[in-house]
């Protein structure tokens, strides 16, 4: 039975602003899910409240509604569009399923007449209810923890009575496990039960036998209604039950699991899938594995939706689930669908994987001063990296270097812990950098069934750390000239770096790069192609790894490289690596339209990024897809190998623009604005000078290396002053100080956490009304995109400040000062391509704050509200395709567009919530209002000075 006919439009619900639990995996669903739905010629209606994203693009749907994710505003659409047919919720996570159900409890489905396509409301209410859950689990005889559920207070003490501790409380419906908790003794149960109480929107926990120390696995289904099932992939989770899974890292596919155990947990994953209703899509299932030889199998949950898990799968595999789960809602069956990669067999194929993938999440604890940092049921991680392998150590190595926190893989950085009870308490009380303590405690001779017998992590696990630290250990005792080849290869494939192996052996990266050269030990990359290469495949998606050379008959030694290079002209767009606060998925918007507007301009596109959650790691965005770290080593291999035209760095954030001196060291051709530019504008020194010259007004400041110079420098500066560290991100350690002895404190606080860096101390523009503009330039011409003013005071980071598009009171005398300086900023830093500078206003005269001649934070929030495509002009600017003036700009937007920061604050109790210079929210929402009279308007106009730190 080929799609159901009746379907010709469909209204999709997306997740609204990121927050820790439901980041950009889901906007990566719902922009494959519009553009599958799309390619059947049906009309796509998309609701999300997000401008940060691709997904709510106007290329993306045939109308975009960037409203709150709200029954009134679901309303609204199906008023405005009453041939909508069908609803599909499965692809915006938490937020976009608990919406269908209120709409449907109100009846809106049915007085409008739209059905629910790819989950339905009876599997939803199953999975959500922890008590119905519990009993469908009983009704099939799938295993379940022993557990009830409490509506009160006193339930719950006579729950826990019965089952003893400890415990683990599930407020339900909620997302992320917000209000989750282990129990380990009644002192602490009142407390967490009462919050797990409010948390859960219908007042209803589970309390079960807490499952500590047990394995933790997921698999990812697809069901089509034919009922065809098939697996796409097995994941397990190497930190055991009791870390949420998106804090936990993960392996795909499973590596611990007997062949008799993973065929009974997929007998039990199908039975819950078709248990749980008649529909078609998609579905995550979660079990707990006892560790012994017994291996009982305990179900979890099962969330009828796509998920986070569902977004590594898709990268993991190359089996596009978001897209072929949205195919399966219209009513197509697995076998007649093509599979995306090979074109030539079935998606009724389940994929095989020839390599390994690791996925570690990113925390940004120091955010968060005073949040608890240890790991539990509740996610507190902003993103994800994914590394691939060709074995669980080379898959572990470059997922810890695409991390971005200064370390270069796992060990050999002389980073690590070195004392016995901090390594023993980070293992204890599991802590976000425990991938790398493991190895610290192997380094120090801890025995690895002391560290199982701590951490309760799989046995296996630890074997594959203590022979990369052993072979670490060899290879510490040879000397460059007299290391073997067997070696270096050998550490090679296991992941090593090459500034890893240069410390290893006392010597520098370059050399270990050379000696490389000299035995012919080169990266070679291959396909990722969903059936272990059994098919021919056609999808250009790519991993590195190094490989032992092959000799011919004739004599001729060769390595296998499946990536071949064409003669077309080439760039490299440089991606923003994972989530963290202060680099969202507003980069990975820019590269995604930087990678369109190359291929407009008959570029090939090639694309290096490590973020699995994103649309820009997608097989078919680019031309050709690297999953790779965003590490130099990495980059530099891949250039050497493509011989691109050159190298854009300006829409990947700070990540990309921190490579740009390298890039440019090695003769490597920077597209847009040049390395000495950009470091131009990153050196406070330089800048200040080019600001002077300009006779463009700065606010005092000097540089201070120690706290001595600083209190020195306080004299002259006049206090309030901001102290913060150059070349940072997102205002990380940035604080105003208002005397001497917080100065110092500071001061000795951030030379302690970043060792030799510079710091620069402003005098604070206290009371001053801060604005910023983005702008695009060719060398000679600028176009100010947008003027946004910040409703908060100067002082809160530009990403917590509530912002209207275009300003709400700034007078003419001002805007022209805004206009001028940044047209003059913008020509003497010989920018090519975007730039964004910061403001501040006070008694009529604009201050610069700061400039970045790259890609900003607000570019795509500009882009919806104008309805123009600013990235992809910007993108052949830089290329050298057009000029600023080739443009016809045509930004549409009546009244005001407010860029409003959601925070995540939920997820860490007794954390300080006050906003200062350091960001904090992990997303944003955009609201649309008439005029400056709007209710909501004067809410915040009024709330601004509320939250100010000092």
């Amino acid at each position: 039975m080929p799609k159901d006919n009746t379907i010709k439009s469909v209204l999709i619900i997306g997740s609204g602003p990121i927050v820790i639990g439901q980041a950009c995996e889901f906007d990566y669903a719902g922009s494959q899910s519009a553009r599958s739905i799309r390619e059947e010629g049906i009309e796509v209606i998309l609701i999300n409240s997000n401008p940060a994203t691709i997904m709510t693009d106007p290329s993306m749907a045939d109308h975009v509604y960037l409203l709150p994710l709200t029954t009134k505003s679901i309303i609204q659409i199906l008023k405005e569009h009453p041939q909508i047919d069908a609803v599909l919720p499965t692809m915006g996570g938490q937020t976009a399923l608990n919406l269908c159900l209120e709409a449907d409890e109100k009846g809106i489905w049915k007085d409008f007449g739209v059905k629910l396509i790819g989950v339905d409301v009876n599997a939803i209410n199953i999975t959500e209810d922890r008590e119905q859950f519990k009993q469908l689990l009983e009704r099939i005889g799938v295993p379940a923890a022993p557990a009830k559920t409490a509506t009160s207070f006193l339930q719950g003490k006579e729950i826990a009575q019965e089952f003893g501790f400890p415990l683990v409380i599930r407020p339900s419906f909620t997302l992320g496990g917000t209000g989750a908790a282990f129990v380990h003794s009644k002192e602490e149960f009142d407390e967490k039960l009462t919050y797990g109480l409010e948390m859960s929107p219908i007042h209803e926990v589970l309390i079960d036998k807490a499952l500590l120390g047990w394995k933790e696995y997921e698999l990812e289904l697809l069901r089509d209604k034919n009922d065809n099932v098939v697996i796409i992939c097995s994941i397990e989770n190497m930190d055991p039950m009791g870390i949420h899974t998106g804090d936990s890292i993960t392996v795909a596919q499973a590596m611990t699991l007997s062949d008799t155990t993973f065929q009974k947990m997929r007998d039990y994953a199908i039975l819950m899938m078709r248990s749980i209703g008649n529909f078609a899509g998609g579905c995550n299932v979660q079990f707990a594995v006892s560790p012994d030889e017994k291996e009982d199998i305990v179900a979890i949950e099962i969330n009828p939706r796509v998920s986070r898990s569902s977004a590594l799968a898709s990268k993991a595999t190359g089996y596009p689930i978001a897209k072929i789960a949205s195919k399966l809602a219209l009513g197509y069956h697995l076998d007649e669908l093509q599979n995306q990669i090979t074109k030539s067999t079935s998606a009724l194929f389940e994929p095989t994987l020839d390599y390994v993938i690791v996925k570690i999440p990113r925390w940004n604890f120091d955010k968060f001063e005073g949040a608890d940092r240890t790991l539990g049921l509740q996610m507190k991680s902003v993103g994800e990296v994914m590394g691939i392998g060709r074995s669980f150590q080379e898959a572990l190595h470059k997922a810890t270097q695409s991390l971005e926190i200064k370390r270069n893989g796992l060990g050999a950085d002389g980073k690590g812990y070195k004392n016995y009870e901090q390594i023993i308490e980070k293992l204890t009380y599991a802590s976000w950098d425990r991938v790398f303590v493991i190895y610290d405690a192997i380094q120090m001779g801890i025995p690895l069934s002391r560290i199982h017998e701590i951490t309760k992590i799989d046995m296996w696990f630890l074997k594959q750390y203590e022979e990369l630290y052993l072979l670490e250990r060899e290879i510490s005792t040879y000397k460059l000239d007299s290391l073997p080849k067997e070696l270096l290869l050998e550490a090679k494939q296991k992941g090593y770096g090459d500034r890893q192996i240069a410390h290893m052996l006392g010597c520098l990266e370059s050399q270990v790069y050379k000696l490389r050269q000299d035995h012919n030990i080169n990266r070679v990359y291959k396909l990722v192609d969903t059936c272990a290469a059994e098919f021919k495949a056609q999808t250009p998606y790519y991993y590195s790894t190094f490989e032992a050379d092959i000799q011919t008959p004739n004599g001729v030694r060769y390595v296998h490289n499946e990536s071949v290079v064409t003669d077309k002209k080439k760039v490299v767009v440089l991606g923003s690596g994972p989530n963290r606060i202060g680099q969202g998925i507003e980069f990975d918007y820019s590269c995604v339209h930087g990678v369109l507007a190359a291929k407009e301009c008959g570029y090939e596109t090639i694309m290096i990024n490590c973020n699995p959650e994103t649309v820009s790691t997608d097989f078919d965005t680019a031309d050709k897809l690297y999953f790779e770290p965003v590490f130099w080593e990495h980059i530099y291999d891949i250039i050497q190998h493509e011989k691109p035209e050159g190298v854009i760095v300006q829409l990947g954030g700070q990540t990309a623009l921190k490579l740009a001196e390298k890039l440019s060291k090695y003769g490597i051709k920077i597209l847009g604005t040049s390395f000495d530019a950009l470091d131009l504008a990153e050196d406070r020194g330089r800048f200040s000078e080019l600001l002077t010259e300009l006779e463009i007004p700065f606010p005092k400041f000097g540089i201070a290396e120690s706290a001595d110079e600083a209190s020195k420098l306080a004299d002259s500066l006049d206090f309030p002053l901001l102290v913060r560290p150059s070349y940072v991100l997102g205002g990380q350690g940035m604080k105003i100080v208002i005397n001497k002895q917080e100065l110092e404190e500071h001061v000795i606080d951030l030379l302690k956490n970043i060792p030799g860096n510079k710091l620069l101390l402003d005098h604070y523009l206290d009371g001053a009304i801060e604005a910023e503009a983005d702008a695009i330039c060719d060398g000679e011409n600028v176009y100010i995109i947008g003027i946004m003013e910040h409703i908060e005071p100067c002082g809160i980071h530009s990403g917590d400040s509530n912002a209207t598009l275009p300003p709400f009171n700034l007078g003419e005398f001002v805007m022209q000062q805004i206009k001028d300086h940044t047209k003059k900023i913008a020509l003497a830093l010989r920018t090519v391509g975007l730039i964004n500078i910061q403001f501040a206003i006070k008694n009529d005269t604009v201050y610069i704050i700061e400039a970045n001649p790259r890609a900003s934070r607000t570019v795509p929030f500009i882009a919806k509200a104008y309805g123009e495509p600013y990235v992809n002009y910007a993108t052949k600017v830089m290329l050298g395709e057009k000029k600023v003036t080739d443009f016809d700009f045509n930004p549409k937007l009546n009244g005001y567009a407010i860029k409003q920061p959601v925070f995540s604050f939920s997820k860490f109790q007794n954390v300080n919530k006050a906003l200062g210079p350091e960001m904090k929210s992990t997303g944003e929402s955009i609201l649309f209002i008439d005029d400056l009279k709007d209710d909501q308007f004067y809410e915040l106009y009024s709330r601004r000075k509320m939250y100010l730190s000092k």
